[in-house]
């Protein structure tokens, strides 16, 4: 009985919320990454250099990391609905924004401003999960809502070229076009969001009687499982060792994945005499098989119900794959490379954010959901720079990417040698032995 009732509200669930939910993150990240494709006009526009295009663009993990954690708490107490729905209209206004940057400083200064607009959507999604997954789903869920950040590259590469080739139009450069017309459907969707989130399971009206009341007492019982071994405060959490090794395996690949993806279409730019639609086509490669690594690498791991060396073949992919790029540069057996490092930046994805929840729960999961998160994209903000600064100072890309291959190898020491986590609601789960 319960297994068909599980069944039943898991597919409403599934159906209600995840595809809503990934056409937000493919705005979120079209307006986060955009900047990349501008970049093939916008820096001849503004007349900036690579490091300092990079600098200013890496502002935006700034304001994200100074407002991650305060965003995330807020959401906790007043609900994901009308959080949610706040930080897309203000993220949509300020992407749009961008169109008007009319220098480096500028440039910036909104950059910024996107971050601390943007600050806790990510994080914010992951927690709204843990509300409506049991734990044996975490690794699936999230990497189907993160099937999103491949997507929008995809998908976003091929758009932000085309709206690139409207220059002139009403006046106005092609990249100025790019950021108003992506922005647009950001601030749409961020007010449909208010009238279609639900906040918690026992207000949702799309389910049975029955499946609230199964739904509520699995969560609770996973909850009580965490709580018997221990609970945390939200500094407790913020200062706990797991967290903080957690960090640091994110800051590791985070720096690389963005330091990646701000640059892609220049690295792919420089393999041959390509114009920048087909640059957008070619970006297209890496992240379709981010994508499928990261839907297939997901349900592997809530299958196995293993997150710890999941995560260890994800950051030795991404490690492996730069630096094959950073060798064959100029050849297409980079996109080889940049398509195994992809694989292992997205396929990651789900092992890792399944694991905060084995040991976290309310305001501290909250908490330190949001302080992985920031301090991983504050690390976005030194990859743009360094990779800018790389090719600025040797006139190539591929001393870049063999410094962003570096900080995946430490990624994977750390979860290959620190990283063991005990899964209590697993353990409570078990049978116990016979006397």
């Amino acid at each position: 009985m319960d297994a068909a009732i599980e069944k039943s509200a898991m597919r409403k669930i599934y159906v209600r919320l995840l595809p809503f939910l990934v056409v937000a993150y493919i705005l979120a990240y079209v307006d986060r990454i955009n900047v990349s494709f501008a970049a093939l006009t916008m820096r001849g526009d503004l007349d900036m250099s690579a490091a300092a295009f990079g600098f200013a663009a890496g502002t935006f993990y700034w304001g994200y990391f100074l407002f991650e954690v305060p965003s995330n708490v807020i959401l906790e107490k007043v609900g994901a609905r009308i959080w949610i729905a706040r930080i897309m209209i203000t993220w949509g206004i300020i992407a749009g924004a961008t169109a008007f940057a009319t220098g480096s400083t500028s440039f910036a200064v909104v950059r910024f401003l996107l971050g601390v607009a943007e600050a806790g959507f990510f994080p914010g999604i992951v927690l709204y999960f843990t509300y409506w997954f049991p734990s044996h789903h975490h690794a699936r869920i999230v990497s189907g809502f993160l099937v999103g950040l491949p997507v929008a590259v995809a998908v976003g590469a091929p758009v932000s070229t085309g709206l690139l080739g409207l220059d002139g139009l009403w006046g106005l450069k092609g990249w100025q076009i790019m950021y108003i017309a992506e922005a647009i459907p950001t601030v749409i969707l961020g007010v449909v969001t208010y009238f279609v989130l639900t906040d918690k399971p026992e207000r949702a009206k799309f389910l049975t009687p029955e499946e609230k009341a199964w739904l509520t007492a699995k969560l609770a019982a996973e909850h009580q499982a965490k709580v018997a071994v221990r609970t945390y405060s939200l500094w407790q959490a913020l200062i706990n060792p797991k967290v903080l090794l957690l960090a640091l395996n994110y800051v590791g690949l985070g720096t690389a994945s963005v330091g990646m993806v701000i640059f892609i279409p220049q690295i792919i730019k420089s393999i041959g005499n390509t114009s920048n639609m087909t640059v957008g086509w070619l970006t297209m490669i890496p992240y379709i098989c981010g994508a499928i690594a990261l839907v297939v690498w997901g349900r592997i791991s809530d299958k196995m119900n293993e997150r710890r060396w999941n995560l260890l073949i994800g950051c030795i992919c991404a490690t492996g794959g730069l630096v094959l790029a950073g060798l064959t540069l100029g050849s297409y057996w980079a996109m080889v490379g940049l398509s195994i490092a992809a694989i292992g930046f997205y396929g990651s994805k789900g092992p890792f954010w399944a694991m905060p929840p084995m040991f976290l729960s309310g305001t501290a999961l909250a908490g330190g959901i949001a302080w992985i998160n920031s301090l991983g994209n504050l690390g976005g903000f030194f990859g743009a720079w360094y990779v800018g600064v790389m090719k600025d100072a040797t006139g190539s890309f591929a001393g870049g990417l063999f410094g962003l291959a570096l900080l995946c190898l430490v990624a994977a020491v750390v979860c290959a040698f620190f990283l063991h986590i005990p899964d209590p609601i697993r353990a409570a789960a078990q049978p116990a032995p016979a006397e």
